[in-house]
């Protein structure tokens, strides 16, 4: 539904595109923003609003655009596009990881609430996946980050696209109705 990431930081135009579309049996909620490497006590009130307004902000609007109809059917799936950076402890990335934090605690609380009506609400909490934002050729190609997979992710290397694609697509299968809430690491290994 979503092309423009500045359409994103708002939860009402988020909530009206997802209106707009019509019939939704699945919504992938891909929210991105390149994380700052900041040391917390220089994290403006901008860099955190920013990082917030992209990742946090236009959950609420999507899930107002997207959960009633599901509850009316009794039937729906939701997939947030996460980050394993909510589970593990790095420098200079307070405000990032706070605001996937709160997209885990989100997701955790929408999740139980609509279970009962047969809707599903998970996150896929990625990191290490191949990705322009945040692991492109550039990134790749340095020796010191090849050596970070090595040291930091026991499957010590990046996973494709394709892979993650597929996880999302198993967690909104029909076949797959027993996961509510639930935040899976997909970070080959490097969380658990």
């Amino acid at each position: 539904i979503f092309a423009d990431r500045r359409v994103m930081n708002s939860g009402a135009v988020a909530e009206a595109a997802v209106r707009e579309a019509g019939h939704v049996d699945v919504l992938i909620a891909n929210l991105g923003v390149p994380a700052p490497a900041t040391r917390a006590v220089e994290v403006t009130d901008d860099e955190w609003r920013e990082v917030f307004s992209h990742i946090v902000d236009p959950l609420p609007g999507l899930m107002r655009g997207v959960l009633p109809q599901m509850i009316e059917r009794q039937s729906g799936k939701v997939v947030v596009m996460g980050s394993a950076t909510a589970f593990r402890g790095q420098k200079r990335t307070s405000a990032y990881s706070a605001a996937r934090g709160a997209q885990v605690s989100y997701v955790r609380a929408v999740g139980a609430e609509v279970a009962p009506h047969k809707v599903r609400v998970n996150l896929i909490a990625q990191n290490f996946v191949e990705n322009p934002m945040y692991y492109g050729p550039e990134v790749q190609a340095l020796p010191a980050f090849q050596e970070r997979l090595k040291r930091e992710v026991p499957a010590a290397r990046l996973a494709s696209a394709q892979e993650d694609a597929l996880f999302a697509v198993f967690l909104a299968s029909n076949e797959v109705d027993f996961f509510v809430g639930q935040s899976i690491p997909f970070a080959g290994g490097w969380v658990s």
